[in-house]
């Protein structure tokens, strides 16, 4: 498994009128936590994108179980359970500032070639990158 902590502090545009974080927010958190994930492996969104692979999401599936609340300091936790083929499945959990668990996320992000929008294999500088960094099996 290869793990990685982001801390983000909920903002008051996160929250709805009662300053419980909106559920549609949960999405941008998830992208916090991938990006990290990805900046930790030596690359940025950026970087991947510059030569030609996306990565769309393909599909989340979200477990709500407490609220979020303004101005809390919270810990999204992101983990690779295995190798990334053609798609990436990142494991989302969200603890709030007292470190408990209230919300947990799988999401499957696919790669594809930016100029046919066709799937293609994860990148081979990632395979490398995450085999140095991870425990992860191809």
């Amino acid at each position: 498994m290869f793990t990685t902590k982001t801390t983000y502090r909920v903002r008051y545009a996160d929250t709805d009128q009662m300053g419980v974080v909106y559920y549609g927010n949960y999405a941008r958190f998830y992208e916090i936590g991938r990006s990290e994930m990805i900046r930790e492996m030596g690359y940025t969104y950026r970087e991947l994108e510059s030569t030609g692979v996306y990565m769309p999401v393909a599909s989340v599936n979200a477990k709500f179980k407490l609220p979020l609340y303004y101005d809390e300091l919270i810990t999204i936790e992101t983990t690779l359970r295995k190798m990334p083929a053609a798609r990436m499945v990142f494991y989302h959990t969200i603890y709030n500032s007292e470190n408990k668990v209230v919300h947990t996320a799988e999401v499957t992000l696919v790669f594809l070639n930016g100029k046919t929008n066709r799937p293609v294999r994860v990148p081979e500088y990632m395979i490398r990158a995450l085999s140095e960094i991870s425990d992860l099996d191809k």
